[in-house]
């Protein structure tokens, strides 16, 4: 009777995780997928939404209320990463839903790479008020933005990281973003041909569908997505 009952509970289990396919090499679920996104920032949820829900995911914000995630004190952003994801794991709704984390920098030339893993914190104290005053007198205004994204997928855990490049503006201007967006304008980039940009506006004057062609959030979840393709595509052959 036991057996039995295990054997049920196996299918049972089966029947309830959605089957993975790649179509023309594009990660894709059968049926919708939960995706919990530990964030607080909703911004962060909009964007990760607008790059995985047409897959199959179904994208939501996970905000774990009286519990202190610990970051590891260090310079790369996968460690911080992966360590926030391990610990996030204890909170995740329902075993068999995706978890994602995502943290992300802004690293700036001529002040040695600060904020970068500490942006987050400095954005509370310093804002982006606070980055300009840091660079009133420095010629080199080079920065790029840094996100790394890890998802844990049926046990797997996926992890990419996405650069954007570009320069901190001589002033704050744009409301459409979050962050550090009002201060970055990004470098325009060639692709297929086609050279884009945002004419010498930051990432908080243009909408999203613009930025995404710009952005290191993009760029990280579009590696997340290529590395379930490619582990999609290992496990089948």
């Amino acid at each position: 009777m036991r057996n039995r009952f295990a054997q049920h509970h196996r299918i049972i289990r089966k029947l309830e995780v959605p089957r993975r396919t790649t179509i023309n090499g594009q990660y894709q679920v059968d049926s919708m997928r939960t995706v919990w996104f530990m964030t607080g920032n909703v911004g962060k949820v909009r964007e990760a939404k607008h790059a995985l829900d047409p897959l199959g995911f179904d994208v939501k914000q996970l905000v774990v209320d009286g519990v202190e995630i610990s970051e590891p004190q260090c310079d790369d952003l996968e460690i911080v990463a992966r360590s926030k994801l391990q610990q996030a794991q204890a909170h995740l709704p329902h075993p068999n839903d995706a978890l994602m984390v995502e943290d992300a920098g802004l690293f700036v030339d001529a002040l040695d790479e600060f904020p970068g893993v500490y942006s987050a914190y400095v954005l509370k104290t310093l804002g982006c008020a606070g980055i300009l005053k840091l660079m009133e007198d420095k010629a080199n205004r080079n920065a790029e933005f840094q996100a790394v994204a890890a998802l844990l997928l049926d046990d797997e855990v996926h992890v990419s990281r996405g650069i954007c490049q570009g320069v901190i503006a001589a002033k704050a201007s744009g409301s459409d973003g979050f962050g550090f967006d009002p201060v970055f304008v990004p470098n325009d980039i060639e692709r297929e041909g086609s050279v884009h940009t945002t004419n010498g506006r930051t990432f908080a004057d243009v909408d999203l569908s613009l930025k995404e062609q710009f952005s290191h959030r993009r760029k990280a979840l579009d590696g997340l997505i290529k590395s379930l393709s490619s582990s999609e595509t290992a496990s089948s052959s």
